[in-house]
Parts: C-alpha cells; structure tokens; sequence
C-alpha cells in the first residue's frame, strides 16, 4: 500500500469532469482532498493525498496524464529558505496544518514538509521572504 501527496492542475476543460470518482471506482484508491481550487479562467488545481496498491496508483496517474492533467508531487510546491528565516514566528501562527512550527525549547522555527499542504499562507505572513513557492514546468 503507497501514500503519496500530489498537486493536479487541469485545463477549464475538465473540471467539471468526475476525476475523483474514476479514480475511486476504477482504480480503486483512496483519495483525500487537502485544497481544491477554480480560477477565474475555470482551470483547476487539486491538492490530495492518494493511497492504494502501486500498480492501480500507476495506472490511474497515466490516466489522469493522459486526460491532460499536469501532477507533481506536493513536497516540491513549498520550500523553507532557513537562510533568510529571521525566526519571526508569523508563519507558525498562521499555518493551519503545523507544517511551521516553533521547536522548543530553543524556540527555532521548523518546517515539516510531510505535513505541509501548500495552502500558500505562510508565502504572505512571512516578512522576510523565506517560503516560496516552487512550480514545476515553468509555472
């Protein structure tokens, strides 16, 4: 059984279309939805986490690419630059899943990937700059 975090960005095209319960019915995965947004130009960008047996998760994401979605894995969207971190404290405040914590007792700022959702709100609480977002394929 595998577990993996991936971020799907698809055209105005598909969005009505009911990836989530192909993947469930057909493919036989479970699927969590982290994030799901709509742009005002109707294209789409789902965060989830997808679990099931490895040959159905293979299958299923050469369908989903297939379809004409784009899918990158959710670890490389958010990146802490401990270089420009002043230890401030906001985005600890804001992060919703503790992604960004305050370690104690030496009160240093840790950021813990695998709990990360790339809601992106850390990117406007951070004075200093030190979260970016990184987008595959030149986004």
């Amino acid at each position: 059984m595998i577990k993996h975090k991936l971020v799907l960005r698809f055209p105005a095209s598909l969005v009505e279309q009911p990836l989530i319960y192909r993947l469930v019915k057909d493919y036989d995965l479970m699927v969590n939805i982290l994030r799901a947004d709509i742009n005002p130009r109707k294209e789409g960008r789902l965060v989830m986490e997808v679990s099931g047996r490895e040959e159905k998760y293979q299958q299923a994401l050469q369908w989903l690419r297939d379809q004409g979605l784009r899918i990158t894995n959710l670890q490389q969207q958010v990146i802490w630059r401990s270089d420009r971190c002043t230890q401030c404290g906001a985005c600890s405040v804001i992060c919703p899943t503790g992604a960004l914590a305050i370690s104690r007792p030496s009160m240093a700022i840790r950021f813990y990937e695998d709990k990360c959702v790339a809601c992106e709100h850390c990117i406007k609480a951070c004075p200093a700059r030190a979260m970016e977002i990184y987008l595959n394929n030149g986004e």
